[in-house]
């Protein structure tokens, strides 16, 4: 692993000690790890793929802090916080964790599922290696 993880449990408590926390009725987190399955194979079905030995992984910065500055605009959204490691992961590494709070159910689900998205669409580069 290339970047020391940070604590989910310190993170929720640092975000119910935020002065938005008294707006926010639910918090979420997401955290994605390497896996050991190709994601062509995951996605679409792919066959004949050798497991995922690890993955190179970088993401643009300035683009994320964007995102997370978007995402506070969203309705409901009223906490978000992102932590993106970088460079060779192993099976197992997080790639991420994001923590979203927000007023009501329905809307920190879907903010959580729109800037994870947007994320791994757009704003990090990732090259799986495959076993020999």
């Amino acid at each position: 692993m290339a970047v020391q993880e940070p604590s989910i449990d310190q993170w929720l408590k640092e975000a119910k000690a935020d002065p938005a926390a008294a707006q926010c009725g639910m918090f979420l987190t997401h955290n994605g790890v390497v896996r050991q399955t190709a994601k062509a194979q995951m996605r679409e079905g792919a066959e004949g793929i050798p497991p995922v030995e690890f993955v190179e992984f970088s993401y643009d910065g300035a683009g994320v802090d964007a995102a997370v500055a978007e995402a506070l605009t969203w309705p409901g959204v009223h906490y978000v916080r992102v932590w993106l490691n970088e460079g060779h992961l192993a099976v197992g590494d997080s790639i991420m964790y994001v923590l979203i709070g927000a007023d009501i159910r329905p809307r920190c689900i879907d903010a959580l599922q729109k800037l994870v998205g947007k994320i791994k669409n757009d704003l990090v580069v990732e090259k799986e290696i495959y076993q020999a």
